[in-house]
């Protein structure tokens, strides 16, 4: 299992405003029913590394049409092998040492 911050950019869009673009991009992420969690800087994913690759891969493809010819995509793997990764998981161990 990981969790994964997924970031996807269209660039020389004709507005500064960028929300319909992360809205088509959720929308493939939703499609694929994977956990996941839309903030204000990025979309986190938790799945399988095969799934959450396969899918930040369709996000990326789906935001280029005929206005969009270059899309940027950014993506943070956290994976641990020595017990269970969920996204709860890593807050709950930060606000524990709070």
């Amino acid at each position: 299992m990981v969790v994964c911050s997924i970031t996807v950019v269209p660039l020389g869009t004709k507005s500064p405003s960028l929300s319909k673009y992360v809205a088509a991009s959720m929308k493939v992420l939703q499609e694929s029913g994977l956990k996941h969690q839309l903030t204000p800087m990025a979309t986190i994913v938790e799945g399988e590394l095969d799934q959450v690759l396969s899918v930040a891969a369709k996000m990326h493809s789906s935001l280029f049409s005929d206005d969009v010819v270059r899309v940027s995509t950014t993506i943070k793997i956290d994976e641990r092998r020595d017990k269970n990764l969920t996204m709860e998981g890593k807050v709950a161990a930060v606000k524990g040492k709070l």
